[in-house]
């Protein structure tokens, strides 16, 4: 019986480890964004007119990419500690021999929507990071054959 229920509690675990992964990828993210944001920040006081527009711009989608990040990680976290709930309550069904199935069921759910929602703001927050770096057209040169 105990051996039956590690190996149902096997599959949340791998959810676990791949969120594990997300987490440490966000936080080399997030490392490199707060990098960045601190030289552009060095250069706010440094800088007047249009050059000093672009800088402002550059810090708020920085702002912006750093809070998506913070709430990408944090559903991540509740999303893990919802997997550990679900590992939980499998060996809670087995151990006590109860009717626990539907609570497996929730708590998995709710961890897998938690990591959809953490997704979404991960691609929210790639896209405006493509978005900010987009080349100029005339540093292109796209008139010129080559």
């Amino acid at each position: 019986m105990i051996a039956q229920t590690i190996q149902l509690a096997l599959a949340p675990v791998f959810v676990l480890v791949a969120i594990g992964n997300m987490l440490n990828m966000l936080a080399g993210r997030l490392g490199r964004v707060v990098d960045r944001a601190r030289t552009v920040q060095a250069l706010h006081a440094a800088t007047e007119g249009s050059e000093h527009d672009q800088v402002v711009r550059e810090i708020r989608i920085l702002d912006r990419r750093i809070n998506l990040i913070n709430r990408a990680m944090l559903l991540l976290v509740l999303s893990a500690l919802s997997i550990g709930l679900t590992v939980v309550s499998i060996f809670m069904t087995a151990v006590w021999h109860a009717r626990y199935d539907w609570l497996d069921a929730l708590f998995f759910f709710i961890a897998l929507s938690l990591l959809m929602w953490a997704l979404g703001l991960f691609l929210t927050e790639t896209r405006l990071a493509s978005a900010s770096l987009r080349i100029p057209r005339e540093l292109l040169e796209w008139e010129r054959r080559l």
